[in-house]
């Protein structure tokens, strides 16, 4: 059985480098987005039942203060 020419056993993948770019590119601003869905992907509800949380809390602490606040932070 005759060796298969050395070019042959030696050659690689050809890669268009356009296309690889463009694939890395999109990789990267898929992770970005990804942070961003998690930094900013609450719906109007989700935000404003934690802004009505975050005031209950603030309220609640506020009634239970010892002292009845000046005005002035000492």
């Amino acid at each position: 059985m005759p060796r298969p020419a050395l070019w042959c056993r030696l050659s690689a993948e050809i890669v268009n480098l356009r296309q690889a770019r463009k694939r890395k590119a999109r990789a990267e601003a898929e992770i970005v987005a990804a942070g961003n869905r998690v930094a900013f992907g609450r719906s109007k509800a989700e935000r404003e039942a934690a802004e009505a949380a975050r005031e209950k809390a603030v309220r609640h602490l506020d009634s239970h203060r010892r002292e009845p606040s000046s005005g002035r932070d000492d």
